[in-house]
């Protein structure tokens, strides 16, 4: 298995040849203490910026449609004004 940034989506995600393999994703802990937020405008299709804000680096952006899969099906173009997301803490990305 190919070693990726811990940070990254596809650090569980095998490496074939040059090629990535079927995506494993990585879990996200649902738990009941997670934040509710609606997305502001400053953040509209942008969660890079979120999560460069919440958690100081933006590679975590794919930490909101991993929480919040029932919502966010296009981590960009569902990531809207007005939705309202579960924010994950940190310590809950395995």
């Amino acid at each position: 298995m190919a070693t990726y940034n811990k940070q990254s989506p596809y650090s569980k995600t095998s490496k074939i040849g040059d090629y990535l393999g079927l995506m494993n994703y990585r879990s996200v802990i649902n738990d009941d203490s997670d934040e509710t937020y609606t997305i502001e405008s400053r953040y509209d299709m942008r969660p890079d910026l979120l999560a460069y804000d919440r958690f100081g680096s933006s590679r975590y952006w794919w930490l909101f449609a991993m929480r919040n899969k029932n919502t966010i099906i296009d981590p960009i173009q569902d990531f809207r004004t007005g939705v309202t997301i579960r924010i994950p803490k940190i310590e809950n990305v395995r």
